[in-house]
């Protein structure tokens, strides 16, 4: 396994080994013990999956503290833009945002810490997501930040024209009054 860091502390890109022949493919998704020794010892203890369809926008995402999430994304079929913004307040890259591609070919997959808004969008004509995160999900704690936010520009590569956005998404606050409790 390959891990890359970003220009924003915190967010790695995983690059697992994978194993093809005329029969298929194997990779390993998660090895708790490889992660540990690569300088991820995060404990996951909840798995999500979503299925969102071409142009779909969700996000941006996350819980306050004490129930915030780390999260480690794949995508299990598809491609999707996926996006981290920092909301931790000291922080160098705080208010920045780091997108990827992210699809079922090379398997890459995105490690987001706490303290991070997550979102994506839908590149293919579906897509299914698999994440691990390693807090559960307290309804009473989740937060959003615009998707649509000027201050952040973020550029979902899909056609403006063409977003598919919950109502809530596109209610949520942005950046500037978002209620956030990270501290780098």
């Amino acid at each position: 396994m390959k891990i890359t860091k970003t220009f924003i502390q915190g967010l790695l890109i995983i690059e697992p080994l994978i194993f093809e022949d005329e029969r298929g493919y194997f990779f390993e998704s998660y090895n708790k013990i490889k992660y540990f020794q690569s300088g991820l010892d995060t404990e996951f203890i909840q798995d999500n999956e979503s299925k969102s369809t071409k142009g779909v926008i969700r996000g941006l995402h996350y819980q306050l503290a004490p129930f915030a999430q780390s999260k480690l994304v794949r995508v299990v079929q598809g491609r999707i833009f996926d996006v981290a913004v920092d909301l931790r307040k000291g922080s160098p890259s705080y208010g920045k945002w780091f997108g990827l591609e992210l699809n079922d070919t090379d398997k890459k997959q995105f490690f987001i810490p706490r303290g991070f808004a997550h979102g994506f969008s839908v590149l293919s004509e579906t897509a299914i997501l698999s994440y691990k995160c390693d807090n559960v999900y307290k309804k009473e704690y989740e937060r959003s930040v615009n998707f649509n936010d000027q201050y952040l520009k973020i550029e979902w590569e899909i056609d403006p024209s063409n977003i598919i956005v919950s109502e809530k998404d596109k209610q949520a606050p942005f950046f500037e009054n978002a209620e956030m409790n990270f501290i780098f």
